[in-house]
């Protein structure tokens, strides 16, 4: 898949209400699921105790925490976009989010992403993508909802 090039505001509006493209497909291992949890310290025993799970999850394993799978999104989006000429880019916010799934250890997720709206706030980007993280073999998404980066271009 070839990466959509930006390089300035002017390269963004090219996008707005438009697809800008799918990420590669990302499997949610239990080493993934382990490390967020000491990370977070949220041990809770239906993402780190695969034995339990088996028996008393009714998804019949361990499933990755909701907000691990919004943690890999950025990752995921710069699988979709380079975004260049940037002195820096802030992670602005999240809205309209909703989960819509369970995401099961062993599979695998992608992030759609597609160009809400874009605004110039004195020189600084506001992007706003419109996002769904899809899993591999279901119809239901893990989430949708908006992706908020400010993109600080190089004039």
């Amino acid at each position: 898949m070839d990466k959509v090039i930006i390089g300035s505001y002017q390269d963004f509006e090219k996008y707005i209400g438009k697809e800008i493209g799918t990420s590669d497909y990302l499997e949610i291992t239990q080493e993934m699921i382990n490390m967020f949890a000491d990370a977070t310290l949220d041990h809770q025993w239906i993402h780190t105790d695969p034995e339990r799970a088996a028996v008393e999850s009714p998804f019949k394993k361990t499933i990755a925490h909701g907000y691990l799978t919004i943690a890999v999104a950025p990752h995921l989006w710069h699988q979709i976009a380079d975004v260049q000429n940037i002195k820096m880019m802030i992670n602005y916010g999240i809205e309209k989010l909703k989960f819509g799934d369970a995401v099961t250890v062993g599979s695998s997720v992608r992030l759609m992403a597609k160009l809400g709206s874009l605004v110039n706030l004195r020189g600084i980007t506001k992007c706003v993508l419109d996002v769904e993280l899809q899993i591999k073999d279901n119809k239901r998404p893990a989430y949708s909802g908006q992706l908020l980066f400010l993109y600080h271009f190089i004039s």
